[in-house]
């Protein structure tokens, strides 16, 4: 059964928004996933960590976890491309909730010497793909890295950051482990992301059973992820968004592929169970509403991309108020000034 029939991109828009290594690299694999349940004091706790743990770590025993990489794979691949626009080498990186390893794969020693690869599943560290770069597994919690201030050149994170309660804090933590001039680099899901799994769902059983609940997690907006990150304390921000199309045979082949992602619902409002009747209404909505003529449906994925650095002072600054030396209206004229100078020549 082919689920990747076509993937298709259009890119949207770009905003932009004017403990040492040996300390760490004795144990394989280091604890410092929070306890069940826990949450930062401060964060709304939407999400349910320990299933998502559950989740993560079921999918990545799957016999074939692969065949459901395609979409984390891409994504990997956009950043590790993002990573090499910077024409500088990497000492030490860190992959906050790296999943199977899908940015460090596309890396090579040439660009980053090693790599700390963070993840709240087990499993996802003990099944991670093959790559040239010196790895060192860690077990934690992307809202409770356990790493020292200043220690990391780069940081990157691939589709993990939308699961967190408390994102914040852990832009912040981000940013605490970044060593000043060092760059964060990072994908999520935006709100566009399923929205035709979420209006099929919720006709379906507006109409079946009176009402709906949310089976589609909530997403960050666009417009609240640059402040997000300059509260953080990044500055020399970027954000920009793509879409990713994939078509499948159907709805449920695309809530199969969503379970072996490990990106089903974990938030604590969900409705545990729908009935079969609800089911095969939404999927009969989701065919007569977004379907495609050879009988397949397309599921739109919205990535927002992210790029921040931690301050320096060899970082470009602005100038001072009120230096300039031409306005801005004077850029209109420009052309003229270029004719008549030519003329003149």
């Amino acid at each position: 059964m082919l689920r990747l029939g076509v993937l298709c991109l259009w890119r949207r828009r770009s905003l932009v928004f004017g403990v040492p290594a040996k300390n760490l690299g004795l144990r394989k694999v280091a604890s410092g996933v929070s306890p069940p349940g826990s949450t930062s004091p401060r964060a709304l706790n939407i999400f349910d960590r320990d299933l998502k743990r559950k989740q993560k770590n079921w999918a990545a025993r799957q016999p074939e976890p692969v065949k459901f990489d395609y979409l984390k794979e891409e994504v990997g691949r956009r950043i590790a491309d993002r990573v090499y626009d910077i024409a500088r080498k990497f000492s030490l990186a860190l992959d906050v909730g790296c999943g199977r390893g899908y940015i460090a794969q596309h890396l090579n020693k040439e660009t980053v010497g090693k790599f700390f690869q963070v993840d709240i599943a087990e499993n996802a560290l003990k099944n991670t793909l093959e790559m040239e770069i010196p790895t060192v597994s860690v077990l934690a919690d992307e809202e409770f890295l356990p790493f020292r201030e200043n220690t990391f050149d780069l940081v990157v994170s691939s589709l993990s950051l939308h699961w967190v309660n408390d994102l914040p804090r852990a832009l912040e933590q981000i940013h605490y482990v970044l060593k000043p001039d060092g760059v964060f680099i990072g994908a999520m899901f935006g709100g566009d992301t399923l929205y035709e799994l979420r209006c099929s769902l919720q006709l379906a059983e507006t109409e079946r059973e009176g009402g709906f609940s949310p089976h589609v997690s909530p997403f960050t907006a666009v417009n609240d992820l640059g402040h997000l990150l300059g509260r953080a304390g990044f500055n020399t921000l970027t954000v920009d968004t793509d879409e990713i199309q994939v078509n499948y045979p159907g709805m449920f082949e695309l809530m199969e592929d969503l379970q072996g992602m490990g990106e089903s619902n974990c938030a604590w409002n969900r409705k545990a169970l729908l009935h079969r009747d609800t089911m095969l209404a939404a999927a009969a909505v989701y065919g007569e509403m977004y379907g495609n003529e050879d009988g397949s449906v397309p599921a739109t994925y919205q990535i927002y991309y992210m790029i921040g650095w931690k301050y320096h002072d060899s970082q470009a600054q602005p100038a001072e108020r009120g230096s300039a030396t031409v306005s801005f209206g004077e850029l209109g004229k420009i052309n003229n000034l270029m004719s008549q100078e030519k003329k003149s020549q």
